[in-house]
């Protein structure tokens, strides 16, 4: 007994080292505090965030991955975009963008000695044809462009990203900005002058390109207030300068940062940092905490640690059924809830980083389906303790967090509401309703999918076993049923104060009363006796179906007033898995005796069960 409770505790340890583990990375880099420059909040898409969150989207979307991969070295996101600012001439050379398309490649008769991979550099001599090529292929409907139009307009949109980028603080190529600044000081007065006053032409059109080609906006407000729309660009503060002749002290230390690092001078660089860092601290105090704090959450990455725990749990949860069932049961249900709480961290750091409740998109969806179905998970494992609980929840927990890290591949998941949905009541009602009808709905399709596998492909689903996985669904379905349908009567309300109607038969209305109709079907002809406990099962994984639909299939259909973006890139994962569940229902409905695990069917009817029965 205590050998077992030692490896419980051992197992829960080493779980909670493999999540903490990002933090002991290294603050410097070659003498530069990179962390601590990339705390720095940054305005970009209407949100402040730290420049660490631009890195990572920005290199996502451009290379897929969050790190960069050298022949001596790995460069974090935050290190690739200091380089890509601040010293740029190294950063056109890193081989970063990935070509696979072989109909591209031939159009530009590239060719690359790192195979997919090519760096901005190789891409210079044919960026007015890319841009033409893109310009193109940006007229045709999007449902109807080729493969070669559809990677061409990423690879431009991929190519202006990294573009805007190197041009944000200093246009690139610029030797000691920090000296073009102290000049352009001493020329100008503190008074209104006429632009042209001391300043060259090129310099104007450098500070004017500046302002236009510039990512995001590192300059806050000044006089000091937390007003987003008064932050601005570098270009535009500079321009700002040189009409009312007050240049903002956070100009001077950006250049500086920028010269110092080019300069390889880690020591003059970080007194620069920190000498900022105090001035922000000072004057916008909510600002830099919030900046630190979601840096923080950005370095632990709760969801993709939480991501890979769950495979494990799945793994122990499902070798519980074979051998030592108590011991590793245990050790399954306990890092579940470990689990758990680390996915709770990771939701509800979103939530107080946003302001919002827990959905306000695709991926937090996702987030937060998950999160519902573990949780519902853990208590039925609290009640059967047969490994079932442990084993479905991990799964979900994995897939719909899966689901998550693919959708955050398209920049920053943090992204401004759309008008109609910033009401944070609705959202903390209707949304919340509608997916926790979802995620009960996907949990009781995965524990039919696992009576259905366990029964037909396996002998170890005994009638006990069987009689507990019909009670799960059965009360699950009845959870489902009251969370979509109240979700679904909210959103009507939600929809006629923003539209004028209760219903619309909209792709996404439609889809919510489907999943309403669908459990209220299953639960009618269970307790009228049209099905025993595998045609539950079988309904039950239709509901898969029909969630997924709700889910991502209207926006796949690009129309309505719910298609927030057309996603084109996932129909051919929808159609594998509609696929697969539909061949798991066939599976089910097999003749019982074509079944490994021989499952006596009594003769009489089996009444409903009773609500007694759900908690026994």
């Amino acid at each position: 007994m205590k050998n077992r409770s030692l490896l419980i505790w051992l197992i829960l340890a080493g779980a909670l080292i493999y999540a903490l583990l990002p933090l002991s990375q290294s603050d410097r880099r070659n003498g530069f505090e990179i962390q601590k420059f990339g705390r720095l909040p940054v305005l970009l898409n209407g949100r402040i965030k730290p420049l660490d969150t631009v890195a990572r989207s920005s290199l996502l979307i451009i290379q897929g991955k969050q790190t960069v991969t050298t022949e001596n070295d790995q460069l974090t996101a935050m290190d690739w975009l200091a380089e890509v600012m601040m010293t740029p001439e190294k950063a056109e050379l890193r081989k970063i963008f990935v070509l696979r398309n072989s109909e591209t490649l031939d159009a530009l008769g590239l060719k690359s000695d790192a195979g997919k991979y090519f760096s901005f550099r190789e891409f210079v001599p044919h960026l007015e044809e890319i841009q033409q090529q893109a310009q193109l292929a940006d007229k045709v409907e999007a449902a109807l462009r080729s493969p070669f139009q559809r990677d061409i307009i990423k690879l431009f949109e991929r190519l202006t990203l990294f573009h805007r980028l190197e041009n944000s603080l200093e246009v690139a190529g610029t030797t000691d900005f920090k000296s073009q600044v102290d000049d352009l000081a001493k020329t100008i007065h503190p008074a209104p002058v006429p632009m042209e006053t001391g300043i060259s032409a090129d310099a104007l059109q450098g500070l004017g390109f500046l302002a236009e080609t510039g990512y995001f906006f590192p300059i806050p407000p000044f006089p000091p207030n937390d007003d987003p729309l008064r932050w601005r660009k570098m270009g535009e503060s500079l321009l700002g300068f040189l009409s009312d002749g007050k240049l903002h002290p956070a100009v001077k230390d950006w250049a500086a940062m920028t010269t110092t690092f080019a300069a390889n001078d880690p020591a003059t660089f970080n007194q620069a940092l920190d000498s900022y860092s105090k001035s922000l601290e000072r004057d916008l105090p909510g600002r830099v905490w919030k900046a630190r704090v979601e840096s923080l959450f950005n370095q632990l990455q709760p969801f993709y640690s939480a991501m890979v725990l769950y495979l494990l749990i799945f793994v122990l949860a499902c070798a519980s059924w074979l051998i030592w069932p108590e011991s590793l049961g245990r050790i399954a249900l306990s890092l579940l809830v470990v689990t758990f709480v680390l996915h709770s961290f990771g939701l509800f750091t979103r939530m107080y980083l946003e302001g919002r409740p827990p959905v306000t998109n695709l991926y937090s969806s996702a987030v937060f389906i998950g999160w519902g179905a573990v949780l519902l998970g853990i208590l039925l494992e609290r009640f059967y303790r047969n490994g079932i609980g442990s084993a479905t929840a991990a799964m979900i927990g994995f897939v719909t967090l899966l689901i998550a890290h693919h959708l955050s591949m398209d920049g920053d998941t943090m992204e401004m509401m759309r008008a109609v949905l910033d009401t944070n009541g609705w959202l903390a009602t209707h949304v919340v309703c509608v997916t926790l009808g979802y995620a009960s709905t996907f949990l009781a399709g995965a524990l039919a999918i696992l009576y259905i596998v366990r029964g037909a492909l396996t002998s170890s689903l005994d009638r006990a076993t069987a009689g507990s996985l019909a009670r799960m669904v059965y009360g699950i379905v009845c959870f489902a049923t009251l969370f979509s349908f109240v979700g679904t009567i909210l959103g009507g309300i939600w929809a006629d104060q923003s539209w004028g109607r209760f219903w619309g038969w909209d792709p996404k209305e439609n889809g919510a009363a489907l999943i309403v109709l669908w459990n209220a079907i299953i639960l009618h002809a269970r307790w009228g006796g049209l099905v025993r406990q595998r045609g539950l099962m079988v309904l039950a994984v239709f509901g898969n179906i029909v969630t997924a639909w709700s889910w991502f299939g209207v926006n796949m259909l690009g129309i309505g007033l719910h298609s927030y973006g057309f996603m084109d890139s996932a129909f051919a994962w929808l159609t594998a898995f509609v696929v697969s569940q539909l061949v798991t229902m066939a599976i089910g409905l097999l003749p019982p005796e074509s079944w490994r695990s021989q499952l006596k069917q009594p003769d009489k009817k089996i009444p409903a069960p009773e609500m007694a029965d759900l908690v026994a």
